[in-house]
Protein backbone atom coordinates (compact mmCIF):
# COMPACT_ATOMS: atom_id res chain seq x y z
CA UNK A 1 0.00 0.00 0.00
CA UNK A 2 1.18 3.28 -1.08
CA UNK A 3 0.88 6.83 0.29
CA UNK A 4 -0.21 9.99 -1.51
CA UNK A 5 2.74 12.82 -0.71
CA UNK A 6 0.16 15.69 0.09
CA UNK A 7 -1.68 16.28 -3.22
CA UNK A 8 0.60 15.11 -5.82
CA UNK A 9 -0.04 11.51 -7.04
CA UNK A 10 2.16 9.16 -8.42
CA UNK A 11 1.03 7.76 -11.67
CA UNK A 12 3.62 5.07 -13.30
CA UNK A 13 2.80 3.87 -16.84
CA UNK A 14 4.01 0.21 -17.65
CA UNK A 15 4.06 0.31 -21.58
CA UNK A 16 5.25 -3.07 -23.30
CA UNK A 17 5.04 -1.88 -26.89
CA UNK A 18 8.37 -2.56 -28.81
CA UNK A 19 7.62 -0.59 -31.88
CA UNK A 20 8.89 2.67 -32.69
CA UNK A 21 6.88 4.46 -32.76
CA UNK A 22 4.47 2.27 -30.52
CA UNK A 23 0.81 2.76 -30.73
CA UNK A 24 0.94 0.86 -27.24
CA UNK A 25 2.88 3.61 -26.10
CA UNK A 26 0.68 6.51 -27.36
CA UNK A 27 -2.30 4.78 -26.08
CA UNK A 28 -0.95 4.41 -22.48
CA UNK A 29 0.77 8.36 -22.55
CA UNK A 30 -2.94 9.47 -23.96
CA UNK A 31 -4.83 7.80 -20.74
CA UNK A 32 -1.81 9.27 -18.23
CA UNK A 33 -2.47 12.87 -19.49
CA UNK A 34 -6.49 12.48 -19.33
CA UNK A 35 -6.20 10.91 -15.98
CA UNK A 36 -4.02 13.86 -14.45
CA UNK A 37 -6.10 16.16 -15.98
CA UNK A 38 -9.07 14.09 -14.58
CA UNK A 39 -6.99 14.65 -11.25
CA UNK A 40 -6.85 17.89 -11.29
CA UNK A 41 -10.53 18.30 -11.20
CA UNK A 42 -10.44 17.03 -7.22
CA UNK A 43 -7.34 19.51 -6.77
CA UNK A 44 -4.96 17.37 -7.18
CA UNK A 45 -1.52 17.32 -9.27
CA UNK A 46 -0.11 14.02 -10.96
CA UNK A 47 3.59 13.31 -11.92
CA UNK A 48 3.85 10.56 -14.77
CA UNK A 49 6.68 7.93 -14.79
CA UNK A 50 6.89 6.04 -17.60
CA UNK A 51 8.30 2.22 -17.49
CA UNK A 52 8.98 0.74 -21.33
CA UNK A 53 9.70 -3.00 -21.30
CA UNK A 54 11.53 -2.92 -24.31
CA UNK A 55 14.85 -1.83 -23.31
CA UNK A 56 14.71 -4.25 -20.74
CA UNK A 57 13.44 -7.21 -22.23
CA UNK A 58 17.15 -8.60 -22.25
CA UNK A 59 17.07 -8.56 -17.98
CA UNK A 60 13.87 -9.62 -17.53
CA UNK A 61 14.41 -12.55 -19.54
CA UNK A 62 17.90 -12.82 -17.36
CA UNK A 63 15.68 -12.86 -14.01
CA UNK A 64 13.18 -14.86 -15.10
CA UNK A 65 15.81 -17.48 -15.77
CA UNK A 66 17.91 -17.02 -12.81
CA UNK A 67 15.07 -16.91 -10.28
CA UNK A 68 16.24 -13.24 -9.25
CA UNK A 69 16.41 -9.13 -10.28
CA UNK A 70 19.23 -7.09 -11.18
CA UNK A 71 19.76 -3.27 -10.44
CA UNK A 72 17.54 -2.08 -13.73
CA UNK A 73 14.62 -4.64 -13.14
CA UNK A 74 14.33 -3.77 -9.63
CA UNK A 75 14.64 -0.22 -10.28
CA UNK A 76 11.54 -0.64 -12.13
CA UNK A 77 10.02 -2.48 -10.08
CA UNK A 78 10.59 0.04 -7.10
CA UNK A 79 8.81 2.41 -9.42
CA UNK A 80 5.43 0.12 -9.70
CA UNK A 81 5.75 -0.61 -5.70
CA UNK A 82 6.26 3.95 -5.12
CA UNK A 83 2.84 4.17 -7.37
CA UNK A 84 -0.55 5.80 -6.30
CA UNK A 85 -1.90 4.58 -9.65
CA UNK A 86 -0.80 2.68 -12.39
CA UNK A 87 -1.81 2.41 -16.24
CA UNK A 88 -0.28 -1.13 -17.77
CA UNK A 89 -0.62 -1.30 -21.68
CA UNK A 90 0.22 -4.14 -23.94
CA UNK A 91 -0.07 -5.32 -27.55
CA UNK A 92 -1.86 -8.38 -28.08
CA UNK A 93 -0.21 -11.07 -30.13
CA UNK A 94 -1.83 -14.04 -31.38
CA UNK A 95 -5.21 -13.85 -29.13
CA UNK A 96 -2.60 -13.44 -26.16
CA UNK A 97 -0.68 -10.66 -24.11
CA UNK A 98 2.80 -9.67 -24.99
CA UNK A 99 5.29 -12.08 -23.47
CA UNK A 100 7.38 -9.35 -22.11
CA UNK A 101 4.32 -7.91 -20.23
CA UNK A 102 3.59 -10.63 -18.75
CA UNK A 103 6.92 -11.86 -17.61
CA UNK A 104 7.76 -8.29 -16.18
CA UNK A 105 4.93 -9.01 -14.02
CA UNK A 106 5.69 -12.50 -13.19
CA UNK A 107 8.60 -10.69 -11.72
CA UNK A 108 6.33 -8.88 -9.10
CA UNK A 109 5.84 -9.48 -5.40
CA UNK A 110 2.53 -11.29 -5.29
CA UNK A 111 1.94 -8.65 -2.47
CA UNK A 112 2.95 -5.72 -4.73
CA UNK A 113 -0.43 -4.72 -6.56
CA UNK A 114 -2.82 -4.98 -3.51
CA UNK A 115 -5.46 -2.18 -3.80
CA UNK A 116 -3.60 -0.53 -6.03
CA UNK A 117 -5.91 1.09 -8.60
CA UNK A 118 -5.10 1.00 -12.18
CA UNK A 119 -6.30 1.43 -15.91
CA UNK A 120 -6.02 -1.75 -18.25
CA UNK A 121 -5.35 -1.16 -21.91
CA UNK A 122 -4.19 -2.93 -24.84
CA UNK A 123 -4.06 -2.39 -28.27
CA UNK A 124 -3.63 -4.89 -31.37
CA UNK A 125 -4.40 -5.33 -35.34
CA UNK A 126 -7.37 -6.04 -35.34
CA UNK A 127 -10.86 -6.17 -33.14
CA UNK A 128 -10.40 -9.95 -32.46
CA UNK A 129 -8.34 -9.72 -29.76
CA UNK A 130 -10.42 -6.71 -27.93
CA UNK A 131 -11.62 -9.73 -25.55
CA UNK A 132 -8.02 -9.99 -24.26
CA UNK A 133 -8.60 -7.39 -21.87
CA UNK A 134 -11.24 -9.27 -19.81
CA UNK A 135 -9.97 -12.80 -20.46
CA UNK A 136 -6.64 -12.41 -19.22
CA UNK A 137 -5.68 -9.23 -18.34
CA UNK A 138 -8.60 -9.03 -15.35
CA UNK A 139 -7.74 -11.91 -14.17
CA UNK A 140 -3.83 -11.67 -13.88
CA UNK A 141 -4.71 -8.49 -11.80
CA UNK A 142 -6.98 -10.26 -9.93
CA UNK A 143 -4.58 -12.23 -9.23
CA UNK A 144 -2.36 -9.40 -7.95
CA UNK A 145 -5.28 -7.98 -5.89
CA UNK A 146 -4.93 -4.79 -7.61
CA UNK A 147 -7.68 -2.60 -8.41
CA UNK A 148 -8.55 -2.19 -12.30
CA UNK A 149 -10.83 0.44 -12.99
CA UNK A 150 -14.67 -0.74 -14.56
CA UNK A 151 -13.70 0.84 -18.24
CA UNK A 152 -10.58 -1.08 -19.58
CA UNK A 153 -9.38 0.66 -22.94
CA UNK A 154 -8.52 -1.70 -26.33
CA UNK A 155 -7.54 -0.05 -29.84
CA UNK A 156 -7.44 -1.57 -32.99
CA UNK A 157 -6.46 0.47 -36.03
CA UNK A 158 -9.49 1.86 -36.88
CA UNK A 159 -10.21 3.22 -33.61
CA UNK A 160 -7.65 5.57 -33.39
CA UNK A 161 -9.87 7.94 -35.63
CA UNK A 162 -13.05 7.39 -34.14
CA UNK A 163 -14.08 9.91 -31.27
CA UNK A 164 -15.47 6.84 -29.08
CA UNK A 165 -11.60 6.04 -28.52
CA UNK A 166 -11.44 9.61 -26.80
CA UNK A 167 -14.96 8.95 -25.25
CA UNK A 168 -13.54 5.76 -23.44
CA UNK A 169 -10.19 7.33 -22.32
CA UNK A 170 -11.85 9.84 -20.83
CA UNK A 171 -14.34 7.86 -18.79
CA UNK A 172 -11.36 5.31 -17.58
CA UNK A 173 -9.37 8.63 -16.50
CA UNK A 174 -12.21 10.01 -14.40
CA UNK A 175 -12.46 6.03 -12.88
CA UNK A 176 -8.92 6.44 -11.71
CA UNK A 177 -8.60 9.72 -10.47
CA UNK A 178 -12.11 9.17 -8.61
CA UNK A 179 -10.51 5.74 -7.05
CA UNK A 180 -7.39 7.99 -5.97
CA UNK A 181 -9.03 11.23 -4.71
CA UNK A 182 -11.30 8.71 -2.49
CA UNK A 183 -8.63 6.97 -1.02
CA UNK A 184 -10.02 3.49 -1.45
CA UNK A 185 -6.90 1.72 -2.20
CA UNK A 186 -5.34 2.92 0.91
CA UNK A 187 -8.84 2.60 2.82
CA UNK A 188 -8.99 -1.43 1.71
CA UNK A 189 -4.94 -2.40 2.43
CA UNK A 190 -4.78 0.09 5.55
CA UNK A 191 -8.00 -1.95 6.99
CA UNK A 192 -7.82 -5.31 5.65
CA UNK A 193 -3.69 -5.90 4.93
CA UNK A 194 -3.74 -8.50 8.21
CA UNK A 195 -6.23 -10.71 6.79
CA UNK A 196 -4.57 -10.99 3.27
CA UNK A 197 -3.00 -14.31 2.71
CA UNK A 198 0.67 -13.08 2.14
CA UNK A 199 3.49 -15.08 0.50
CA UNK A 200 6.51 -15.70 3.18
CA UNK A 201 9.21 -13.62 2.19
CA UNK A 202 7.26 -10.97 0.91
CA UNK A 203 8.94 -7.55 0.65
CA UNK A 204 5.64 -5.75 0.72
CA UNK A 205 4.47 -7.63 3.72
CA UNK A 206 7.85 -7.11 5.32
CA UNK A 207 7.59 -3.35 4.88
CA UNK A 208 4.10 -2.99 5.38
CA UNK A 209 2.53 -1.84 8.85
CA UNK A 210 -0.12 -3.91 9.36
CA UNK A 211 -2.15 -5.34 12.48
CA UNK A 212 -0.28 -8.85 11.72
CA UNK A 213 2.63 -8.69 10.98
CA UNK A 214 4.92 -12.38 10.53
CA UNK A 215 8.27 -12.41 12.18
CA UNK A 216 10.57 -13.26 9.84
CA UNK A 217 13.36 -13.51 11.54
CA UNK A 218 12.53 -16.70 13.62
CA UNK A 219 14.10 -19.89 12.26
CA UNK A 220 11.07 -21.01 10.87
CA UNK A 221 10.83 -18.21 8.57
CA UNK A 222 14.14 -18.06 7.59
CA UNK A 223 13.99 -21.66 6.83
CA UNK A 224 10.37 -21.07 4.99
CA UNK A 225 11.87 -18.06 2.79
CA UNK A 226 14.71 -20.55 1.57
CA UNK A 227 17.06 -19.04 4.15
CA UNK A 228 19.54 -20.68 6.68
CA UNK A 229 18.33 -20.98 9.99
Amino acid sequence: MTKTNGDTVRLVVINAGVSDPSSTRMLAERIAQRSVERLGDFGKTATISMIDLAPLATDIAQAMVAGFSNDVVNKALQKVAGADALIAATPVYKAGLSGLFKSFVDLMDNDLLIARPMVLAATAGSARHAMVLDDQMRPLFAFMRALPVPTSIFAAPEDWSATELGRRIDRAGAELASFVAAGVGQAIAGKAWGSYQHQFGSSAARTEQGNDQVDFDTDLMRLATGGAA
